[in-house]
């Protein structure tokens, strides 16, 4: 018989973080789960400590001879392993309260209309401190509707929610259906950082959403994150401009929908612009995505920074580059 839960853990260098990990999923209260332990061609000890789990008969192995280059090709490769109704994507540098599973499978039993089920995160350090809330940002989407357990049609949560913000900080939150993963095409392996914020859009259009209060995952931030390399060089800002407009293209959105969605685009888009860190021909590219997502951006700033906005970019269209050297700025 088939398990009911496939749990996939995706590893790339993470040697240090997995035993926890691996330990957190084995040690669940709900035990109805195979454990798909994949390696994307890791140059540190990875292989050596996965392959100590190989006796397990829970466990299966499957290691890459060449890194893909996507962590989402190696969630696409793990769901298309799976054999379990419900996934669960444990991140290898994260951990769970032993509740997390049983918890989120009982939530999606109770209906098959539910896409996923979801909860709260803790931040941890890469040194194991708890660090506050990992998703803390939810507050400011809506300051009630994350204080307690709720369920909602999938589709206006991504108008409401979706849209604005990834309300799903962390793939080890989330036990979805697989059927609804494919469905919705699986994750998009052309993005590099945002594609788990589009995959949970996409699977809320599958059906509905429910979310529980509790905070049993605990979410790894450190510099050797995807998110954090990747925010380094700009493309995070174009990535999350894309998936905002894929989202509103899908969800209905009505226009008190829209005025949130391009007040949280300016966030992105606007310091971009002001950066001394990115070259215009980016800062091109970045304007050009926010126009996607709003077809009149510079009406949404206002004040001393739009005038800073307008010369900085009168500027480079000009063909001039800015740049800091040393601390100083100078023409390029």
């Amino acid at each position: 018989m088939d398990p009911k839960v496939s749990v996939i853990v995706p590893n790339y260098n993470h040697a240090r973080y997995l035993p926890r990990r691996i330990e957190s999923v084995l040690g669940q209260t709900y035990q109805d789960f195979e454990l798909l332990l994949l390696d994307d061609a890791s140059t540190d000890e990875s292989r050596e400590v996965l392959s100590q789990y190989a006796r397990d008969g829970r466990v299966r192995l499957d290691f890459n001879k060449a890194n893909s280059g996507s962590p989402f090709k190696q969630w696409n490769k793990g769901v298309g392993l799976a054999r379990g109704k419900y996934v669960w994507i444990a991140e290898s540098d994260d951990y769970a309260d032993e509740k997390l599973l049983g918890t989120l499978a009982g939530v999606l039993e109770q209906d098959e209309k539910i896409a996923y089920a979801y909860c709260r995160s803790w931040k941890v350090t890469g040194d194991g401190q708890v660090d506050g809330l990992g998703d803390w940002y939810l507050e400011d989407v809506d300051a009630k509707r994350w204080k307690s357990d709720f369920r909602m049609d999938g589709r206006e949560f991504c108008r409401r929610y979706m849209a604005q913000s990834p309300v799903v900080c962390n793939a080890g939150a989330a036990v979805f259906r697989r059927a609804a993963y494919e469905e919705a095409g699986g994750a998009d392996e052309a993005l590099r950082l945002s594609g788990d914020w589009k995959l949970w859009a996409a699977l809320a259009l599958e059906g509905d959403v429910a979310f529980v209060s509790q905070t049993l995952n605990y979410f790894r931030y450190h510099g050797a994150t995807v998110r954090g390399n990747t925010a380094k060089n700009g493309s995070d800002v174009m990535e999350k401009l894309q998936v905002m407009r894929w989202i509103v293209e899908r969800s209905g959105a009505t226009d008190e929908d829209l005025r949130n969605v391009r007040r949280e685009a300016s966030k992105l888009w606007v310091p971009a612009i002001l950066s001394f860190r990115f070259p215009s021909s980016l800062k091109r590219q970045i304007l050009e995505s926010a126009k996607q997502v709003d077809p009149h951006p510079l009406r949404r700033v206002a004040g001393p920074t739009l005038t800073t906005l307008r010369l900085k970019l009168a500027r480079h269209w000009r063909g001039l580059r800015m740049v800091r050297d040393e601390g100083d700025l100078r023409q390029a």
